[in-house]
Formats: structure tokens, sequence, C-alpha cells
């Protein structure tokens, strides 16, 4: 009797999971279609980087990514480029060297309601929220990494703030998704006043 019990519990994971995985990759595929590189060859001095990193899998840890798809699908500045930086890493540091203004867009779990929207302009590594980057603390080393160079982007960072983290799942929450089209004009509000003088 336990025997079949767990044979059956067994077969529901796996079709659950089967389900659910091949879901997500329906919807990746739809979602990463039109992604286009961003060519680094190219003269980025009169350029604006927004950077949103998070995992798109882990719900609203994702949102960073998630706000990324929605502007590619406006019609922005031209002095704007988006780039989805999935839970960032050292090949991001490429983008630093060549931008002189990147915003950075992330979740943080700062204990404020979820989906509160804010903006800090750090001078410092320090002086990014320990919250910062819940998916990958490689993020944190990056940035780091980034303030000790000779020559470093005016960075701003704009968070998102979130209560939980769901794994395995490609939906934000009702309080973060509506959060959405506000951290879309703080965003283009921080590229307008800040895009370099010789646009």
């Amino acid at each position: 009797m336990i025997l079949v019990r767990i044979e059956k519990t067994l077969l529901f994971l796996a079709r659950f999971f089967f389900v659910n995985i091949q879901t997500m990759k329906s919807e990746l595929a739809s979602a990463l279609k039109g992604l286009t590189a961003i060519n680094l060859e190219e003269d980025k001095s009169s350029k604006v980087l927004v950077l949103g990193v998070g995992n798109y899998l882990m719900g609203d840890e994702g949102v960073g990514v998630h706000i990324i798809y929605e502007m590619e699908e406006m019609d922005l500045p031209e002095y704007v480029d988006v780039l989805d930086g999935g839970t960032g890493g050292f090949f991001l540091m490429n983008y630093f060297d060549v931008y002189p203004v990147v915003i950075f867009l992330d979740a943080t779990m700062d204990g404020k309601p979820a989906g509160t929207i804010s903006t800090i302009r750090p001078k410092f590594a320090s002086d990014f929220p320990t919250a910062l980057s819940v998916h990958d603390v490689g993020l944190k080393d990056m940035i780091e990494a980034i303030y000790i160079q000779d020559s470093i982007p005016d960075i701003h960072l704009v968070t998102v703030s979130v209560d939980d983290i769901l794994p395995m799942t490609l939906e934000l929450s009702k309080e973060v998704e509506s959060s959405v089209p506000a951290a879309i004009a703080e965003i283009l509000r921080l590229a307008e006043a800040n895009k370099p003088k010789n646009v």
C-alpha cells in the first residue's frame, strides 16, 4: 500500500515538473524572440545602458529581467540601450568599459512593501543595499571590481522591493507586476536626466 502511494506521488511529481518545464521552455522561447545583442564595437559614449538583472525563472526575483523585456517592446530614446544581464557575473564587465552611464535594475528584499521602487546613486560598492541581488552574490563582487577600475561609469540603481522568492515560476506577484510601469517611468527619467552631455 505504501509503495503504491509512493509510486503515485512520484508519477504526479514527474508529470507536474514535465508540464511546468515544457511551459517554461515555451514561454522563455517567446520571451527571447527579438532580443538583440549589443555590439560593443560601436561607440557608446553618448548612450545610457539600462541593465536588468535577476533570475527569470524565480518569480519576483526576476523583475529586473521582466522590465527589460517590457522595455524592448517600447519605442525608446535612441540614447537608451537595454540589456538582460541574467543573474550577473563578470562577463558584464565589458559593458562598463564602454558605457558612460549605467542604470542597474534589480529586485531587493529590503523589508519595504512589495512593489516599492527605490533609486540610489551609489558612490562606493558598500553603498549598494546588502539585500541587493538575492539571486547571485557574484553581482556584488562585480560591483566591487567596477569601483577599483581607473575609469568607472556613472552608476545608478533602481530596485523593486519583493517579499518572497517563488522558485520555478515565470509569473510576478500582483504587487510587483503592478509596479512595472512606474519602474520604467523612473528608469526613463533617470536616463533623460543623466544622459551624456554630447547627446
